[in-house]
């Protein structure tokens, strides 16, 4: 039985990578990665795909946490503005799902899984290969698996590695307090 399993989730909205890592002892077992591609389809479309393989992930590996890519700040503001939205649904589908979400620098995440925070997308993929012994077809995959390395890295070991309490999806809607006000009617 693994002892914390993370989903690392690299977002974009035309391929979105994720991996799942399990931490078992002092061993990282990979659980499953892969990339989601929507392809060249309308935004709206893209996300709702995004959406829907996301949640399929976690009802899949019941991941106990969520570690997610920060967007990078030099990327161009449309660029910045997709990459938000595809990195929006993936905290939407994890908070929904009741999970601690952990966000992290690219670079953190390079220099955590590489040794060099300016790693190429070449040198994410062979580190893969190298560490988890899976072979990632694409960078988005490998970015995703180190995501969930870096996470389970920073991560303080616990003796029984128990998952920390998350609130649950229902916990948190019950929290939520919408207003409403009717302007039908004139006061």
């Amino acid at each position: 039985m693994p002892g914390v399993i993370v989903l690392g989730i690299d977002p974009g909205s035309r391929r979105c990578g994720y991996g799942v890592v399990a931490r078992e002892g002092g061993l990282l077992r990979v659980l499953e990665s892969g990339v989601l591609v929507p392809g060249e389809r309308p935004m709206a479309v893209r996300l709702a795909l995004l959406l829907e393989g996301l949640t399929l992930v976690i009802e899949r590996a019941r991941p106990d946490e969520v570690a997610v890519e920060q967007v990078f700040s030099g990327v161009s503001p449309r660029s910045a503005l997709v990459l938000g939205q595809a990195r929006g649904v993936a905290l939407a589908v994890a908070a929904r799902a009741g999970l601690p979400v952990h966000e992290y620098a690219p670079s953190a995440v390079k220099l955590a899984f590489t040794g060099s925070g300016r790693a190429g997308k070449d040198q994410m993929i062979h580190t893969a290969r190298a560490i988890l012994g899976v072979t990632a077809e694409r960078s988005d995959e490998a970015d995703a698996l180190a995501l969930a390395v870096c996470h389970l890295a920073r991560r303080p070991r616990s003796r029984t590695e128990a998952p920390a309490p998350a609130e649950t999806a229902a916990r948190a809607r019950a929290r939520l307090r919408p207003s409403r006000r009717d302007h039908r009617s004139a006061p």
